[in-house]
Order: C-alpha cells, then sequence, then structure tokens
C-alpha cells in the first residue's frame, strides 16, 4: 500500500489543496482547516447548509497564513463572497484548537473503499487516500495503526457520512441519492477517522503500513 493523495483543507468547508509531501503535527495536517466560516451570531456555518462555498478553493500561502482563490483570506474581497454566501455578518474567523475538527484531525479514504463507492472521491473529502486496498478492507482497519512516512497513526472508527457527500464538489449540484447510496450499501459509513500518534512528514507514493 501506498500513500495515493494528499489533501489539505486550508479554509474548512471550501475546496482544499492537493498536496505532494506535508508535515503531520499532533493535530494532523499542519494548516488543515485553520480558518472557518461563522455567521453574525458567530455559530459555525459549513457548505452542509451553504454549499456555494465548495466552490471557493482554500490553499496555504507561503507564510502559511490560508488564501482563499489565491486572496489573503483577511481581504476585502475574500470578505464580501463570505459575506455573499453566508449571509450579512457571516466572515472567516482563525482558530487553531482541536475543536475545529468535526470529529478526529485526519480522515483517511482507500482507492478500495472510494472504487466501491462509484463516485469522485472528493465528495469524502479525505486528507490522505491510501492507494492499493482491495475492496472494503479499510472497514477492519479500525482499532489498528498506520505507519505513513515518519509519521504513526491510529484508526479509531469509520466515519459516518452526511449530507455534503450529496454536493458534487465542481458544480455544486445536490445529489440526495449519492449520501442515501451511502446510507443504503455501507451503513452510512465510509472511510476512517484518524488521529496522530507520532507526526512526521509524508509525502506521496510513500509505503503505508498496517500494524
Amino acid at each position: 500500500m501506498k500513500v495515493a493523495e494528499i489533501w489539505r483543507y486550508p479554509v474548512k468547508t471550501m475546496a482544499g489543496e492537493k498536496l505532494q509531501r506535508v508535515r503531520i503535527g499532533p493535530l494532523g495536517l499542519e494548516g488543515d482547516r485553520v480558518v472557518h466560516v461563522e455567521d453574525a451570531r458567530g455559530q459555525v456555518i459549513t457548505s452542509r447548509s451553504h454549499p456555494r462555498f465548495l466552490a471557493h478553493t482554500g490553499t496555504l500561502g507561503p507564510d502559511g497564513e490560508p488564501l482563499v482563490d489565491g486572496r489573503p483570506w483577511k481581504s476585502a474581497e475574500v470578505a464580501a463572497d463570505v459575506a455573499d454566501i453566508g449571509g450579512r455578518g457571516a466572515r472567516l474567523v482563525r482558530f487553531d484548537g482541536s475543536e475545529r475538527f468535526d470529529v478526529l484531525p485526519l480522515l483517511v479514504a482507500t482507492d478500495g473503499s472510494i472504487a466501491a463507492f462509484g463516485h469522485d472521491g472528493r465528495r469524502l473529502r479525505p486528507n490522505i487516500v491510501v492507494g492499493g486496498v482491495e475492496g472494503l478492507a479499510e472497514r477492519e482497519w479500525p482499532g489498528g495503526r498506520l505507519r505513513i512516512g515518519t509519521a504513526l497513526i491510529g484508526v479509531q472508527d469509520l466515519r459516518s457520512r452526511c449530507i455534503m457527500t450529496s454536493y458534487d464538489p465542481d458544480t455544486q449540484v445536490k445529489d440526495k441519492t449519492i449520501t442515501q447510496g451511502i446510507y443504503q450499501r455501507f451503513e452510512g459509513k465510509l472511510a476512517l477517522n484518524c488521529f496522530v500518534i507520532e507526526g512526521g512528514d509524508i509525502a506521496l507514493g510513500d509505503e503505508v503500513a498496517l500494524a
């Protein structure tokens, strides 16, 4: 098994960036989901209710600060886009705490499960895609550990999927049958909630060993 894809989402709920290599720290990929959207009341809002956010891409600049479509996340232009989608008073907020993750800091998918899913793997929003995995073998991994590069990752459980899987990552067109299919065929769960045991560097093509 090898690392087939690496994805980081510097701005939570927006499209992410595909990486060649990355450092994994105690809270997952460095720079992952460090900025989120809040509404006028200070509540976090996501593409579950505002799918137009998926049309914007978050990346990490050379200074470690997030960019939105290549623009500084604090810029007036980005602020206007966020308010247009999230409503008056919606804004981007930086927060580096562990609570920024919906479940755990890392989401790991496998090429076998994505093939069984039968749709664009970006709908699952993984951080790491492991290639060379037969079928739904990932469903036997909870409780195990993955050695990837110099990092060691613990596998907690399978990820319960939400309505975000129904949105096309390119067009944002909603197809509820895709999410329904996950519940009908996979008990509502695809990909793996993971945590960091030992940080380190990972890169495309690194060997992945299950322990």
